[in-house]
């Protein structure tokens, strides 16, 4: 079996609870890929624990925003917490998109924690052949 440790993991959970969850106004950053899949785009977050509806994507001419908040579990009166890792409060991560895209066109999917997006590449910006005219269509200007 093959571990792998990460040495400064401890540390960003402490900095993570020193400086707090994050808000509107500070959000936190949230993990992502992005690649391309034929003639379209596909960037996908990580958000584990947080409801559809506490989703937020925007487009604005070519800045795509994506907000998300992570609430905190019902709790009853009785419980103690013992330990707390996962991250609460709000997650937010912007990413400029090229001219080529067609942000018109944006399909967001979100299912096992996972919010994918697919953007594909707009028409104007796909390879296309060019048809060359012969003969008889030559014009010649004199003056």
């Amino acid at each position: 079996m093959l571990m792998r440790t990460d040495p400064f993991r401890e540390l960003d959970r402490l900095a993570q609870q020193l400086v707090g969850p994050g808000t509107w106004s500070r959000p936190s950053p949230m993990p992502m890929d992005a690649y391309r899949e034929g003639d379209q785009y596909v960037v996908a977050f990580d958000l584990p624990g947080v409801s559809a509806d506490a989703i937020d994507i925007d487009v604005e001419r070519n800045m795509l925003t994506v907000k998300a908040e992570r609430r905190p579990v019902a709790k009853t009166e009785d419980a103690q917490m013992e330990l707390s890792e996962r991250p609460q409060g709000v997650f937010s991560r912007q990413i400029v998109l090229a001219d080529t895209l067609d942000t018109e066109r944006i399909q967001a999917d979100y299912d096992a924690g996972v919010l994918t997006l697919r953007i594909p590449i707009a028409e104007r910006a796909k390879p296309r052949k060019i048809s060359i005219g012969v003969g008889s269509g030559r014009t010649e200007i004199s003056g």
